[in-house]
């Protein structure tokens, strides 16, 4: 696979990474196009098809996973994989745009291992686990088990901030933006050398 760059996102659960890249995938000069990631869980409320996630079966996923048509994939939580499809990415270069993906560490970690000169790595880091824990629980989407399993996971997730290219610590969210923004815009305008 050859062709635009790719800029991954990575955080715990509830740091803004979303937030933040619903704003880069807002700013046109930057050529963005959002990598829909697959997944074996069931659609949460108004969640789409097509849109927000490729919505598989389990035998589905497990069948894509023999047939080596995953970039990345991870079992997240027991029987709820989640990954990113290589149509999706050559759908996305196709069309003559850069890869955004809002995605799990270990998946941020392995596009950035497969393709260590096209790719981009961006931590975003919460405040403190306290403040993770706040926004959580603000969404009002999870039980508090699910909330605890999250916290939990994102203890083990900030341990791996230091093995991506930058983090941005998410304090102001409008700070986090302009840093984001900056980061991305130098990133898809620097010259194509490793093509």
């Amino acid at each position: 696979m050859q062709g635009g760059k790719l800029i991954v996102f990575s955080a715990p659960s509830g740091s803004g990474k979303t937030t933040i890249v619903r704003h880069l995938l807002a700013q046109p000069e930057l050529k963005l196009d959002f990598s829909i990631s697959a997944t074996s869980r069931e659609p949460r409320g108004g969640e789409v098809n097509g849109k927000d996630y490729y919505f598989l079966s389990l035998a589905d996923f497990k069948k894509k996973i023999k047939n080596d048509e995953f970039l990345e994939w991870e079992e997240v939580y027991r029987d709820n994989f989640y990954g990113t499809l290589k149509t999706e990415v050559e759908r996305i270069w196709a069309a003559g745009k850069n890869v955004i993906f809002d995605i799990d560490v270990v998946g941020g970690l392995d596009i950035k291992h497969i393709y260590p000169e096209q790719t981009l790595a961006v931590f975003v880091k919460p405040p403190s686990i306290e403040e993770l824990k706040i926004r959580l629980k603000k969404r009002k989407t999870e039980s508090d088990d699910k909330i605890n399993m999250r916290v939990a996971k994102a203890s083990i997730e900030l341990a791996t901030a230091p093995q991506f290219d930058f983090i941005i610590e998410n304090n102001n969210l409008q700070t986090a933006l302009n840093e984001a923004y900056d980061l991305v815009s130098t990133f898809v305008k620097a010259e194509k050398n490793d093509q």
